[in-house]
């Protein structure tokens, strides 16, 4: 007797048998058995999934000599003749090969004659959406109004291409994928019927690279039958296919999550010098991270890994996080589009294998907007407790404070000398502390007197226990200034940190700078600036700041190490020191 594929032997002669497709088996049973048989079918659906299959065991149900039943016998000869496929009653028709409107004009004239010994006459179109847009439309009267005894059975697996006005004139069913757990059970109870010893994790591999269809895992079946001696397994399937088993993808891994990049690479050029194709190996090493990413999110259904949960590599498990397996599986994802088009597929490879031995350093953008955001209610709550204990500790001596600035005698105008505090205003324009009320810089009245004022060339400002800076020496003075503005204004700070030569002549303090911007900065603060002198001294100062050209021993003075790292790494250069 003559060798039957397991596709051709395994076909389903009965609803019952139907794999992954309980819903057009029901409807189809209940129609039967109540009678409501509809003159035209539109099964549609991927392939391998029982489309064909279905529409001949309606049509045996329709022609039994039993019935119309939904279980047909098997046994008389409508059955056996449809099963065989020489039945005169029941017309297959390729689609594909029957595209002119002569193909539906010999049709619609064989429908005027009744059936020869059946009770309905059936015409399964196969893969009826190549038929050209002149037969769709020839075909619709006689599938809107045919004979009673004539049943239409479509076929398709692109329905998007079928007109509209041929579905409105059938019963449409869409058939699905089959689950993999199902298709693995068939697979099983094949190899049985065989006398073929099979593991689980070979019949699961088999499975899921049916991606649903009973035809394709019966053919890839025979086919891993046909070298496996009377036992299929995985590590046969690996070697003979040139697949990547799990534990060579788990070494290799391992290696890029330790960082260990000339490991790796090697370990990639083992499996390559093994005849695996480039490929092969992307496509095992994508559904390897996947399942990775499935077993980091906690899943753990066999049937949708392939194999046990177990057999994945712990060390790899821990050192990558959800993000970075996602980040991987891009990697391998964008791999297979490169090398359609890469000059070399190994190189691009090799490339991602590197890419991967430093995946442990990946920070995605939410991770580090979710630091950020947890960090600034810290920086918030440090700055406002260091505004507060500034505003309520008393000052150390040599700190430097506030004072009250010089005011006219009465009826004349205040002062033109700026605020100067080390505390400014806040945000609302309020300044900081309990006291805010009183004028700024002037402390609160104590018992409801007031500080007298002094004029212009009056009696000095009253020195405060903050203004004690040895003012003889002038390096001291620029010190405890730019301590005063380092607290609210940096850039005013850092500017007066640039400048040098300073020299008390009189009631001026003048100063000498090298940077024509910082120059104009300070100029455009030098009231803010002798208003602080006037405190520390005791007395009312000017401030003057002259421009200079840049010294020659200066600008030949060796960077710090710091600045000559940041200058390298960034390959910049110094504007200033």
């Amino acid at each position: 007797m003559a060798y039957e594929v397991t596709a051709t032997r395994r076909r389903p002669q009965r609803l019952e048998d139907l794999v992954g497709q309980e819903f057009v088996a029901e409807t189809l049973k209940n129609s039967i058995q109540s009678g409501k048989i509809a003159h035209a079918y539109l099964f549609s659906g991927p392939r391998g999934c029982g489309k064909t299959s279905t529409a001949r065991i309606l049509a045996k149900a329709l022609n039994c000599q039993k019935g119309p039943t939904a279980t047909p016998c098997g046994e008389c000869s409508a059955c056996r003749e449809i099963t065989a496929g020489s039945s005169l009653d029941v017309i297959e028709i390729d689609g594909a090969s029957n595209t002119s409107v002569n193909d539906v004009r010999q049709i619609k004239d064989e429908v005027l004659f009744p059936p020869n010994s059946c009770r309905y006459k059936v015409y399964i179109i196969d893969e009826v959406h190549m038929l050209s847009t002149s037969a769709f439309n020839a075909l619709l009267k006689t599938i809107e109004e045919p004979p009673p005894y004539v049943v239409f059975i479509f076929a398709t697996t692109e329905l998007q291409k079928v007109p509209a006005t041929i579905k409105s004139r059938c019963q449409q069913f869409n058939f699905r994928l089959v689950p993999v757990e199902k298709v693995k059970e068939q697979l099983a109870l094949a190899a049985q019927e065989i006398g073929i010893q099979a593991e689980d994790e070979a019949l699961y591999w088999i499975a899921r690279e049916s991606t649903g269809s009973m035809r394709d895992s019966y053919t890839l079946f025979d086919q891993v039958a046909a070298f496996s001696d009377g036992e299929i397994t995985y590590g046969k399937i690996r070697d003979k296919l040139g697949l990547v088993g799990v534990d060579r993808l788990n070494e290799l891994f391992a290696l890029c999550a330790g960082g260990n990049v000339t490991e790796a690479l090697l370990r990639l050029d083992e499996c390559l010098q093994n005849g695996v194709s480039i490929e092969q190996l992307v496509t095992d090493c994508s559904d390897y991270v996947r399942n990775l990413l499935l077993v980091k999110s906690g899943v753990t259904k066999e049937a949708l890994l392939g194999q046990s949960a177990d057999r994945f590599s712990k060390e790899v498990l821990s050192a990558w996080s959800s993000v970075q397996l996602e980040r991987a599986l891009s990697i391998f994802l964008q791999l297979y589009r490169d090398i359609r088009y890469s000059l070399s597929p190994r190189y691009e490879f090799e490339l991602a294998v590197s890419r991967l031995c430093w995946l442990t350093q990946y920070v995605s953008a939410s991770e580090v907007k979710k630091a950020l955001d947890a960090v600034k209610p810290m920086l918030a709550r440090s700055a406002e407790a260091k505004a507060l204990g500034d505003a309520g500790a008393k000052p150390a001596s040599g700190a430097v404070q506030p004072i009250a600035p010089p005011v006219p005698a009465a009826g004349g105008m205040q002062s033109a000398l700026p605020r100067f505090s080390a505390l400014e205003d806040s945000d609302d324009g309020a300044p900081y502390g309990e006291d805010a009320g009183a004028p700024y810089g002037e402390e609160p009245p104590q018992d409801g007197g007031s500080q007298p004022p002094f004029p212009d060339g009056g009696a000095e400002p009253p020195v405060t226990e903050a203004a004690a800076v040895d003012t003889g020496d002038i390096a001291k003075v620029r010190q405890a200034l730019i301590a005063d503005f380092s607290v609210n204004d940096a850039l005013l700070a850092s500017a007066l940190m640039k400048t040098q030569d300073w020299q008390l002549a009189g009631s001026e303090v003048k100063v000498v700078i090298e940077d024509a911007f910082e120059q104009m900065q300070l100029q455009q603060h030098a009231g803010k600036i002798a208003a602080g002198l006037s405190r520390l001294y005791g007395r009312q100062l000017a401030f003057s700041v002259q421009l200079v050209e840049r010294r020659p021993e200066q600008a030949a003075q060796e960077l710090p190490v710091e600045v000559q790292i940041l200058r390298d790494t960034f390959k910049g250069s110094v504007l200033g020191s």
